[in-house]
C-alpha cells in the first residue's frame, strides 16, 4: 500500500509547495466573505497535508501546514512579510512584567516561605535566581506540570514580586493603559477578522462529535474512504492491559504496542489502525470486547481521516495563536476579546465557555493545548483575567460535576484553573462578593454527598475503590474553598460581610450534617462482626481542618462578623441538641451538700459520636471573643446569658469519656475502627479542631458554672459517681473482693478523670484562654517534644500542627529553647532542649500519648538524677487565665475536688487492696501542686486591699467533716512522706510540703500579726537532716561493695591467664603478622630486606594455625593437609577503566592474555576474611542450594543472593560471596630449585630462555605432526640443540593434597566464569590467564585506594584486605600446578615474545597497548612452568629478577614514549645535571633515533626524569605488594610510615638501582636491540604521528562525577532532559549515573531494552555497558541514590545532599534547600573504589526484606 502512495504523495507535495502564501493572502484581502474563503481554503488543503497514512510525520506536516495554511494568515494579519511585520510589532510592544512561564513536568519550582502570600505562589528557576528570595527561607519542589510562574504578580508576593528580568521600569506608571494604542487601525481590524475565524474554526472542530462527517462548510467534494481506529486514554486501564489488547486487536509486535500505549498515555489518543471502515471497525470491536470484562471498556472511535486531519490542524491553530500573541500585548487583548465575546446563542455561547464546558469530552492532548492558550492569553491580561474569573465562577458547578464524573487526573482538567484564579486575593474577594462563590462551592460539595441518615447526617457506605476515587475528586472542592479563604481580607465592605456570612451559613449546614455522624455503641458480649466504615468521615474532617481554622481567622478580623457568626453557630448547635430528647430522663446528684440536676446518660450503653464540628467551631469562636475582647466591649450584643453550660459541655464530655473508657479497655470488642478513630482524634493532623477544641469547650462550660456542679456531672458521665458519693467505699471493696477487672477499670477511669481536670486547669496556652501569644504555644509544644528525646528537624515539624500555609512557626522560636547538634557521616542533625527550659516541663502535657508521657517522665527523672537534684517533677508555673476563663481555677479548691483528693489519699494511707494505683496518687499530688502554685501566684501578684479568694492552703489544713473525722489532706501527706511503698513519690510530697510552708510565710508577711513557726517546718527540717545522713551512709556502703567486686574480678582474670598461658601465646603469635615478628627479631635488624631475586631475604617458615568458622576445629595450613578456604566474591569491574565503551564482542573466542593499559574491564576479587574447611564449605553450599530449590517451589521471590550463579552468604557475617580461595603457604618456597652461586646476567638469561622457548616450540610442532615422519623426527632432535640442563620431557610432581588441588581448580574456574561471562570449563586454556589477571587487577585497585587516601603502602591494612591479597597472590602463584604444563608454557612464550620478539609470534600488541603490571604478574607466575624443566642451575629467583627488570625497562620506554610529546614549561635546571638526567636524555635520544621522529625540541632531562619517576611509581608500588605477598618477605619499616614517596626504599626492596636508568646501561647491547624492535612497531609510528591515542602515565584515578553544590541545579538539568526514545517527551524518572554522568529515563516502558533475553529498564542496561553490571545512580526527582548489581539486586542509599538541618530529604517531600555534603559523597565514592557496592546491596537486602521484592531490572 505504501508503494502506491509514494508517487501520489510526491505529486501532492509539489502542488502544495507551489502554493504561495502571499497570493492567497492577497486574494483574502479582496474577498467580501472572508470566512467562506478561508474555510474553502482549509477544506481543500487540510486533508491533503494531515493524516495521509497510518503513521504521522509531524515534521513534514508542520512544515507544509506553515507554508500552505498558516503562512497566508500571517501575511494577511501583517499586511506584509510576516518576518518584518512581527518584528515591528515586537519593537513597539512593551516587555511584560509578568513571567507566565508554564511549567513542564518535573521542573523545579520555588516558593518563598517568608514572602509568598500562599504556598501556591511559585517562581521558575530563572526568576528565582534573579530575585531577592534566594536568600530567604525558600522551599523547592518539582512541578507536576501545568502551573505557571508568578513572577511579576504583585498580589502573589508580600515583597520582591519582580526578579531582575521582569523589573518594572521606573518611568512606567502602574496604571493600566490600553495595549491596543500601539497597533494601527487596519492591523486591529485584520487581526480581529482572522482571530475570530480561526478561533471559531478550532473550537468548532475540536468539540465536533460526529465520527464520519465534517461540518457542512468544511465538507470536501470528493471524499476518500479512509478511516482511523482511534484509541483514547483513560485512567482505569493499566499499561499492561492496553499493550496486551493491542497486540491481539491489530496484531502488532510488543514494541509497537508499547509505542502506541506510550503515545496514548502522553497525548490522550493515538490511531492504531488506518484503512477502510470495516477494517477499523473490526479492530474496535476486539478492543472493546477485550477490555470490558472487569471495568468499562477502553474508549475507541472509528473516525474519518479528514476529521482527524482537521482536529490535528485545530490543535496546531491553537498553538499558533498562542505563539502569535507573544509578539504583542495588543494581539493578546484582541484574542481575549474574541474568546470572551458572547455568541449568538446567549448564555455560555462564547468560545471560551464552549471549550470549558466540553473539557471532559476532549482528549488529553487537546486539553493541554487549549489550557496553555488560556494561560498565555486570558491569565496574562489583567482586565480579561477578571472577566474570565467571572465566567469560571458562573460555570463552577457544571465544571466540577464534569470533573467528578471524568476519570482524568486533576491536572488535565479545566477545574484545575481554580488554583490560578481563586488564589488571587482581589479576584477571590470579588467572586465572593459578586458571585457568592463561597456559598456556590459549599453547595456544590454538599450536592455530591447525597447519602444522609434519618437525622440528616452524612452517611458513608463501605469504602470501595470506586467510592474512594469519587470521594477523592469531591475533596478537590474543599481545596478550592481553601484557596478562596487563604488570603485574609484587610478591609471589609458590607457586601463582603453579607456574602461571607451567607457562606458561613452554608458551611454551618455542612458541619451540621457532620455533627454526630458515624455514631457508635459499645459492643457487649461478642466482638463486632464487621468493622464499621470510619475512614471517609475522618478524611472529610482532615480536609476541612484548615478550612475551619481559616473561617475562624476570617471571623476574628471583624467584630461585627464575629458576633453574627457566634450567634449563628450557637443557634445551629441548639438546633442540633434540640433539647435532650433522646430518652434521657432528668436525675439529681448531690455530694458535700451541693446538688445539681442533669440527665441520666451512660456513654458505655448509649450511642456516642466523635464528630462534633459545630460544638468545636463554637468553642473556637468563644475563644476569639475572649482574645479580641469583644466579650468585654459589647456584652449586650452577645447571648452569653442565654448559654446553657450543661448543654455546651455535654457532647465534648461524652467524647472525652469515650476516650477514657477505650483506654480502660471497656470497648475492646468494637475492633480496630474505634482504636483508629481515637488515634486520629488525638493525632497532630486533627487534634487542633477536635481534641483541643473539646478541652476548650469544657473550659468554657466550667468557667460559667459552679465547679462543684461540673465535677458532679463529670463523675456521673465517667460512671464514678457511686464511688465518691458512698463513704467508706474503699473498705467495702476490700471486704467484698469483687471482680478484679472491674476494679482495674474503675482505677483507670479515675486516673483519666483526674488527668482531665489537670488539663482543664493547666491548658491555658491557647491565646484567648490564657494570657499568652501564639509563639508561647509553639514553644511549649517544642519543649515537651524535646523533653522526650533530642529530635531531628523533620521529626519536630511532623509533631507540630501545620497551618494552611504548611507552616508550623517552629523556626522563629526553636533557637530560644534548643541547641542544634550537627550530624556526622551518617545520622541527622539533632535539636537538644536547653537545660533552662526543663523547668517548664509538665508531666501531664495534653498532647502526650501514653508512651510519650512515660518516655518523657523517664528522661526527665534521669536528667535530674544526673544533675544530682531530687526527682520531683512539680507542675510548672502557669500564665494567668484571660478574664473570661478566670473562674476556672476555682475547680481546684471546690468541695467536691477536695473530697476526691482526700478520698484518694485516704486509700493510699490505708494501702488497702487494689483500690488505688500509683498513677492515681501521682495525679492527685500534681493537682495539689497546681493549686499551691496558683495560690502562690495570687499572693505574689495581689493588690493592696484585695481579698484573696483562693484559699487552698487553709482548706487542706482542715480535718474532714464529722461524722467520720478523717485527718486533713496535709496531715495525710505528712504521713505518706515516709511510707516505704512510695519511694518514687517521696520527693514530690516533700516539694508540696515545702511549697505549703512558703505560702504560709507569704500569707503571714502580708497579714500583720506574726505567728510562731508551725511544728510542720521543724519536723520537716529534722527529717531532712536525717535523710541526708541516711543517704550518705548508703552511698558509702555501695562504694565499698563496688570496690570489693572489682578486686574479685581482676583476681579471676589473672588466674585465668595463668591457667591458659599457651593459648594466649598462640593468639599473640597469630595476631602479629609476619612483619611484626620480624621487626622484633634480632636477625633482621641490620639486614636490608629484599623481596625477590637470588638475594631474596630468607624468612623462617611461619606456622599458621586457623579455625574453621563452621566446625570450630583448628588446623595448620600446609601443602599436604585438607584445604582451608576463604569466602570470596569475584566480580567484573570498571572502576579503574579509562575506556568504558569497550565491549567483549565474542566472549567464547576472546583472548584475554594481554591487558590493555586502559584497564577497560578487570576482574576484582574481594573477601570478608572468614575461613572454613573446604569440605565444611561444600556441605554448607549444598544445603543452601537444596533450601533454594525448596523455596522456589513455595514462593517466587528473589533472595538477596543468586544460588544459580554460585552465590551464597558467608555463614558468619552474611557477606555476599560467590566462590572460595584456598589458603596456601608461599608457593615459591615449595618449588625452590637448586641454587648455584653464579647466576647469569640479563643478556645471558634472555638468550637461554629464548633457546628453551625455541626448543619447546619445535617439540610442540612435532607432537602435532603425524607419526609417519618419525624418522625425520629423530634427525631433527639431533639438530635441535637442547640448551644445557633443559629436560622438556620432565613433569614435576604436584606437591598439593587432593583437596587443595580441587579448591585451586574451583576458584580458577569461578574467576574464569565471572570474568568472561561464559560457562565454567576447567580445561579452557584461558583459566590461568583470568586468575593472573584478577590477581593483578585487585592489587592495582588496592594500590589506587591507598594512594588516593595518602596511606602508606604497607601501613596497617584491614585484615580482610590483607588476608584476601595474600591468599589471592599465593593462589595465583600455585594455580599453574593444576593446569596442563604445555598451556602455561604457551602463555609464557607468548607473553615473553611481546618483549623479546621471537620468530613465531607475529600479531602481538605493541608496547603501548600492554599494561606492564599485568604482564609482569603473568610472566612471573607462568615462569615456573618453564623453570621446573631446567636443571642448569638458574634459580627461580634469578628469573623473577630478570623478568622484573625487563618489564621495568619496557615500562620506562612506554612512559617516555607517551610523555615525550608534552612540552614542559618548567625548566628547573639546565640540561646538564645529575647522572640520572643525562642518562634519561641519552635514552630519549636513542628512542628518537629508532622511531625516526626527531622531536622539535627536547624537554630538559630534569623534566624527563621527573616524568619517569612519577609515571613508574604506581607500577613499583604494585610490584612491591605483589612480591611481598608472593614470597612472604616482610616489608621494610621505612615503607610502613606515611608521608614521603619512598622511591629509594621501594627500589632497594625490589632490588632495583636507585637510578633506574642503570638497568639500561648495564645491559646496553641487548637493550638496544629490544628498544629498536619495540619502536619499529607500526602502532608506535601511528601514535607518534598523531593518528591514534595512547594512555599516559601515571594514570589518573577515576572519580565519580562532580555534583553541583545546590541540588536545584540538578533538578533543572533533569527537567530539561527528555526521553531519548519517545520523541521529546519529558522523562518521568530521570536518573543520573554517578560514574559517567549520563542521564537515563528510568522506570518506563519507552526505554526498556533487551539484555540476555530479558526486558530491562534503562538503568540496568546502563550498568552493563558502564559498570559491567554494577551501577551507582542518583534518582533526581526522588533525591535518592540507587545501587544496582546485576538484574535482581538493588537498594536505595542515602543521598549526599543535606538540608541546613543535616537531614536528607528522600522523595523531596519537605522541600528545604539541599546542599552537597562532600564527606557523604566521598563515602559513596569509597564504596565504589573498594568494590563494595554489591556487598552493600546484599547487607541492605538481608536487613530489609521489602527490597528483595522490588523488580530492580525494570528501573
Amino acid at each position: 500500500m505504501a508503494s502506491e502512495l509514494e508517487p501520489e504523495v510526491q505529486a501532492l507535495d509539489r502542488s502544495l509547495l507551489e502554493c504561495s502564501a502571499e497570493e492567497t493572502a492577497g486574494k483574502w484581502l479582496q474577498a467580501t466573505d472572508l470566512t467562506r474563503e478561508v474555510y474553502q481554503h482549509l477544506a481543500h488543503y487540510v486533508p491533503k497535508i494531515y493524516c495521509r497514512g497510518p503513521n504521522p510525520f509531524p515534521q513534514k506536516e508542520d512544515m507544509l501546514a506553515h507554508q500552505v495554511l498558516l503562512g497566508p494568515m500571517e501575511w494577511y494579519l501583517c499586511g506584509e512579510d510576516p518576518e518584518l511585520g512581527f518584528s515591528k510589532l515586537e519593537q513597539t510592544n512593551k516587555p511584560s512584567h509578568l513571567c507566565g512561564r508554564v511549567f513542564k513536568v518535573g521542573e523545579p519550582t520555588y516558593s518563598c516561605r517568608d514572602c509568598a502570600v500562599d504556598p501556591t505562589c511559585v517562581l521558575c528557576m530563572e526568576c528565582f535566581l534573579g530575585s531577592i528570595h534566594r536568600d530567604h527561607r525558600y522551599r523547592m519542589t518539582t512541578s507536576g506540570g501545568g502551573g505557571f510562574c508568578d513572577c511579576g504578580d504583585t498580589e502573589a508576593w508580600k515583597e520582591g514580586p519582580h526578579c531582575q528580568k521582569h523589573e518594572l521600569n521606573t518611568y512606567e506608571t502602574e496604571e493600566e493603559e490600553d495595549p491596543l494604542v500601539h497597533l494601527s487601525e487596519d492591523v486591529i481590524a485584520r487581526t480581529y477578522n482572522i482571530f475570530a475565524i480561526m478561533f471559531q474554526y478550532a473550537v468548532e472542530i475540536l468539540t465536533w462529535e460526529k465520527e464520519s462527517e465534517l461540518p457542512p462548510d468544511l465538507e470536501m467534494i470528493e471524499k476518500s474512504d479512509t478511516y482511523y481506529c482511534m484509541l483514547f486514554n483513560d485512567e482505569v486501564h493499566t499499561y499492561e492491559q492496553v499493550i496486551y489488547t493491542l497486540q491481539k486487536a491489530v496484531n502488532c509486535t510488543q514494541k509497537e504496542a508499547i509505542g502506541f500505549a506510550t503515545t496514548v498515555d502522553r497525548d490522550g489518543r493515538r490511531s492504531v489502525r488506518y484503512g477502510e471502515f470495516q477494517y477499523c471497525e473490526q479492530a474496535k470491536s476486539i478492543i472493546v470486547r477485550n477490555t470490558s470484562r472487569q471495568t468499562k471498556p477502553l474508549k475507541v472511535q472509528v473516525m474519518h481521516s479528514s476529521i482527524v486531519a482537521h482536529q490535528n490542524f485545530g490543535l496546531k491553530v491553537l498553538s499558533w495563536l498562542g505563539s502569535i500573541i507573544g509578539y504583542s500585548d495588543g494581539l493578546r487583548r484582541i484574542l481575549c476579546q474574541v474568546g470572551l465575546q458572547e455568541g449568538p446563542d446567549g448564555e455560555n455561547s462564547s468560545l471560551v465557555d464552549r471549550l470549558m464546558l466540553s473539557d471532559s469530552k476532549l482528549w488529553k492532548g487537546a486539553r493541554s493545548v487549549y489550557h496553555q492558550l488560556f494561560m498565555s492569553s486570558l491569565l496574562m491580561d489583567l482586565k480579561y483575567k477578571k472577566l474570565f474569573a467571572v465566567r469560571f465562577a458562573k460555570n463552577y458547578e457544571r465544571l466540577q460535576s464534569d470533573y467528578v464524573t471524568d476519570d482524568h487526573d486533576r491536572e488535565f482538567s479545566i477545574a484545575d484553573f481554580s488554583v490560578q484564579i481563586f488564589t488571587v486575593p482581589s479576584l477571590a474577594r470579588m467572586l465572593i462578593t459578586e458571585e457568592n462563590l463561597m456559598t456556590i462551592i459549599i453547595k456544590t460539595f454538599m450536592d455530591h454527598l447525597r447519602h444522609r441518615d434519618v437525622q440528616g447526617r452524612f452517611q458513608f457506605e463501605r469504602y470501595t475503590a470506586l467510592q474512594a476515587f469519587k470521594f477523592r475528586r469531591v475533596q478537590s472542592l474543599i481545596l478550592d474553598l481553601k484557596y478562596v479563604l487563604i488570603s485574609k481580607p484587610t478591609e471589609w465592605s458590607d457586601g463582603l460581610r453579607q456574602k461571607f456570612l451567607e457562606g458561613f451559613d452554608a458551611f454551618l449546614e455542612l458541619l451540621k450534617c457532620m455533627q454526630g455522624m458515624d455514631p457508635i455503641t459499645r459492643q457487649v458480649g461478642q466482638h463486632i462482626e464487621m468493622e464499621p466504615e470510619w475512614e471517609a468521615a475522618f478524611t472529610l474532617q482532615m480536609k476541612l481542618t484548615h478550612v475551619i481554622s481559616m473561617i475562624q481567622d476570617w471571623c476574628a478580623l471583624d467584630e461585627k462578623v464575629l458576633i453574627e457568626a457566634y450567634k449563628k453557630c450557637l443557634a445551629v448547635l441548639t438546633q442540633c441538641h434540640g433539647g435532650f430528647t433522646d430518652g434521657e430522663q432528668p436525675v439529681t446528684l448531690s455530694i458535700c451538700g451541693h446538688s445539681v440536676e442533669t440527665i441520666r446518660y451512660c456513654v458505655s450503653k448509649e450511642k456516642v459520636s466523635i464528630h462534633l464540628p459545630v460544638s468545636r467551631l463554637l468553642a473556637g469562636l468563644h475563644v476569639l471573643l475572649s482574645k479580641s475582647e469583644v466579650a468585654y466591649k459589647f456584652p449586650e450584643l452577645l447571648p452569653l446569658s442565654e448559654l446553657s453550660p450543661p448543654m455546651l459541655i455535654e457532647h465534648p464530655l461524652r467524647c472525652l469519656v469515650l476516650c477514657a473508657q477505650v483506654h480502660a479497655g471497656m470497648w475492646r470488642r468494637n475492633g480496630f475502627s474505634l482504636v483508629n478513630q481515637i488515634y486520629y482524634y488525638h493525632n497532630v493532623k486533627c487534634r487542633r479542631e477536635m481534641f483541643d477544641k473539646d478541652i476548650v469547650m469544657l473550659q468554657t462550660g466550667v468557667s460559667m458554672m459552679d465547679p462543684n456542679h461540673f465535677l458532679m456531672i463529670m463523675l456521673s458521665r465517667f460512671e464514678l459517681y457511686q464511688i465518691f458519693s458512698t463513704p467508706d467505699y474503699g473498705k467495702k471493696i476490700s471486704s467484698e473482693t469483687p471482680h478484679k477487672d472491674l476494679v482495674q477499670q474503675n482505677n483507670t477511669l479515675i486516673e483519666e478523670m483526674l488527668y482531665l481536670i489537670i488539663m482543664l486547669v493547666g491548658e491555658r496556652f491557647s491565646p484567648g484562654v490564657g494570657q499568652v501569644n501564639a509563639t508561647d504555644e509553639i514553644k511549649r509544644e517544642i519543649i515537651h517534644q524535646l523533653s522526650i528525646k533530642p529530635m531531628a528537624h523533620s521529626e519536630l515539624v511532623k509533631s507540630l500542627p501545620e497551618d494552611e500555609n504548611k507552616e508550623t512557626g517552629m523556626e522563629s522560636v526553636i533557637e530560644a529553647v534548643a541547641h542544634f547538634k550537627k550530624p556526622g557521616l551518617t545520622g541527622r542533625g539533632m535539636y537538644e532542649l536547653k537545660p533552662e527550659c526543663a523547668k517548664e516541663f509538665n508531666l501531664y502535657f495534653y498532647h502526650f500519648s501514653r508512651a510519650e508521657q512515660s518516655k518523657a517522665e523517664e528522661a526527665q527523672r534521669k536528667l535530674k538524677r544526673q544533675n544530682k537534684e531530687d526527682t520531683a517533677l512539680p507542675p510548672p508555673v502557669l500564665p494567668p487565665f484571660c478574664p473570661l476563663f478566670a473562674s476556672l481555677v476555682n475547680i481546684l479548691q471546690s468541695d467536691v475536688m477536695l473530697l476526691i483528693m482526700r478520698t484518694v489519699l485516704q486509700w493510699t494511707v490505708e494501702h488497702s487492696g487494689h483500690i488505688w494505683s500509683e498513677s492515681m496518687l501521682q495525679r492527685v499530688l500534681h493537682l495539689i501542686g497546681m493549686a499551691l502554685q496558683e495560690e502562690k501566684q495570687h499572693l505574689e501578684n495581689v493588690m493592696e486591699e484585695h481579698v484573696i479568694t483562693f484559699t487552698f492552703t487553709q482548706k487542706i489544713s482542715k480535718p474532714g467533716e464529722a461524722p467520720n473525722n478523717s485527718p486533713s489532706i496535709l496531715a495525710m501527706l505528712e504521713t505518706l512522706q515516709n511510707a516505704p511503698y512510695l519511694e518514687v513519690h517521696k520527693d514530690m510530697i516533700k516539694w508540696i510540703l515545702k511549697t505549703f510552708n512558703a505560702i504560709k510565710k507569704l500569707r503571714e508577711s502580708s497579714s500583720t500579726s506574726p505567728v510562731a513557726e508551725t511544728e510542720g517546718t521543724i519536723m520537716e527540717e529534722s527529717s531532712r537532716d536525717k535523710d541526708k545522713a541516711e543517704r550518705k551512709r548508703k552511698a558509702e556502703i555501695a562504694r565499698l561493695r563496688r570496690e570489693k567486686i572489682m578486686a574479685q574480678m581482676s583476681e579471676m582474670q589473672r588466674h585465668f591467664i595463668d591457667e591458659n598461658k599457651e593459648l594466649f601465646q598462640q593468639t599473640l603469635e597469630l595476631d602479629s603478622s609476619v612483619s611484626a615478628v620480624l621487626d622484633n627479631g634480632p636477625v633482621v635488624s641490620d639486614m636490608t630486606l629484599t623481596a625477590l631475586g637470588p638475594a631474596q631475604t630468607r624468612v623462617p617458615e611461619q606456622r599458621q594455625c586457623v579455625t574453621c568458622i563452621l566446625c570450630q576445629e583448628e588446623q595448620e595450613v600446609n601443602a599436604e593437609s585438607k584445604a582451608m578456604v576463604l569466602a570470596a566474591f569475584v566480580q567484573r569491574s570498571t572502576v579503574l577503566s579509562k575506556d568504558r565503551s569497550k565491549f567483549i564482542q565474542d566472549p567464547e573466542n576472546y583472548d584475554p592474555l594481554f591487558m590493555h593499559p586502559d584497564l577497560s574491564c578487570g576482574i576484582h576479587t574481594g573477601s570478608c576474611g572468614h575461613i572454613m574447611h573446604a569440605h565444611c564449605w561444600q556441605r554448607y553450599f549444598d544445603s543452601v542450594q537444596a533450601k533454594e530449590q525448596r523455596r522456589q517451589q513455595r514462593l517466587r521471590l528473589h533472595t538477596s543472593y543468586d544460588v544459580e550463579n554460585g552465590e551464597f552468604l558467608c555463614p558468619l557475617c552474611e557477606c555476599l560471596s560467590n566462590t572460595v580461595i584456598p589458603l596456601l603457604l608461599p608457593p615459591r618456597n615449595v618449588f625452590h630449585g637448586l641454587n648455584f652461586s653464579d647466576q647469569p646476567n640479563l643478556t645471558q638469561w634472555i638468550r637461554t630462555i629464548s633457546q628453551q622457548i625455541k626448543a619447546l616450540q619445535v617439540l610442540r610442532k612435532e607432537e602435532s605432526t603425524p607419526i609417519t615422519a618419525s624418522s625425520k623426527n629423530l634427525e631433527n632432535m639431533d639438530e635441535l640443540h637442547l640448551p644445557e640442563g633443559f629436560r622438556p620431557d620432565f613433569h614435576p610432581k604436584n606437591p598439593y593434597s587432593e583437596s587443595i588441588k580441587e579448591m585451586l581448580a574451583t576458584f580458577g574456574t569461578a574467576t574464569y566464569k565471572v570474568g568472561l561471562k561464559v560457562h565454567p570449563n576447567e580445561e579452557d586454556p584461558r583459566v590461568p590467564i583470568m586468575c593472573w589477571s584478577s590477581c593483578a587487577y585487585t592489587i592495582q585497585s588496592i594500590e589506587r585506594i591507598l594512594s588516593d587516601e595518602d596511606k602508606p603502602l604497607f601501613g596497617p591494612l584491614p585484615c580482610r584486605l590483607d588476608d584476601c591479597l595474600r591468599s589471592l597472590t599465593r593462589f595465583a602463584g600455585a594455580h599453574w600446578t593444576v593446569v596442563s604444563l604445555s598451556v602455561v608454557q604457551g602463555h609464557f612464550c607468548k607473553l615473553f615474545a611481546s618483549l623479546v620478539p621471537g620468530d613465531n609470534h607475529r600479531d602481538l600488541p605493541c608496547i603501548l597497548d600492554i599494561d606492564m603490571f599485568h604482564l609482569l604478574v603473568g610472566l612471573v607466575l607462568a615462569f615456573p612452568s618453564l623453570q621446573c624443566q631446567d636443571f642448569s642451575g638458574i634459580s627461580l629467583g634469578t628469573g623473577d629478577l630478570h623478568i622484573f627488570h625487563l618489564v621495568t625497562m619496557a615500562h620506562i620506554v612506554q612512559i617516555l614514549l607517551t610523555s615525550c610529546t608534552e612540552k614542559s614549561g618548567m625548566d628547573q635546571e639546565n640540561a646538564a645535571g645529575k647522572e640520572e638526567e643525562l642518562a634519561v636524555l641519552a635514552l630519549c635520544k636513542m628512542i628518537q633515533q629508532y622511531t625516526g621522529s626527531a622531536l622539535k625540541e627536547m624537554p630538559s632531562g630534569w623534566h624527563l626524569w621527573r616524568n619517569v619517576k612519577a609515571g613508574i611509581m604506581p607500577f613499583l608500588r604494585c610490584s612491591a605488594l605483589f612480591f611481598h605477598y608472593l614470597n612472604g618477605v616482610p616489608s621494610p619499616p621505612e615503607i610502613q610510615a606515611s608521608g614521603t614517596s619512598h622511591f629509594e626504599h621501594l627500589c632497594n626492596y625490589l632490588s632495583l638501582p636507585n637510578n633506574l636508568l642503570c638497568l639500561f646501561q648495564e645491559n646496553k647491547e641487548i637493550m638496544k636491540l629490544l628498544i629498536e624492535s619495540w619502536c619499529h612497531n607500526i602502532e608506535v609510528k601511528r601514535y607518534l604521528e598523531g593518528e591514534r591515542d595512547a594512555i599516559s602515565y601515571p594514570r589518573e584515578s577515576n572519580k565519580l562525577i562532580d555534583l553541583p553544590e545546590d541540588y536545584s541545579s540538578l533538578i533543572n538539568q533533569a527537567s530539561n532532559f527528555s526521553c531519548p526514545k519517545s520523541g521529546g517527551d519529558k522523562s518521568r524518572a530521570p536518573t543520573m549515573c554517578l560514574v559517567c554522568g549520563t542521564l537515563l529515563c528510568s522506570q518506563s516502558y519507552c526505554c526498556q531494552t533487551e539484555l540476555e533475553g530479558e526486558d530491562v529498564g534503562a538503568c540496568t542496561a546502563h550498568t552493563y555497558s558502564c559498570g559491567s553490571g554494577v551501577g551507582i545512580f542518583l534518582r533526581v526527582r526522588e533525591c535518592q541514590v540507587l545501587f544496582l548489581a546485576g538484574k535482581t539486586k538493588g537498594c536505595f542509599y542515602s543521598p549526599p545532599y543535606l538540608d541546613d538541618y543535616g537531614e536528607t530529604d528522600q522523595g523531596l517531600r519537605r522541600g528545604n534547600p539541599l546542599h552537597l555534603c562532600r564527606e557523604r559523597f566521598k563515602k559513596i565514592q569509597k564504596l565504589w573504589h573498594q568494590h563494595s557496592i554489591t556487598e552493600e546491596i546484599g547487607h541492605a537486602q538481608e536487613a530489609n526484606q521489602t527490597l528483595v521484592g522490588i523488580d530492580w531490572q525494570h528501573l
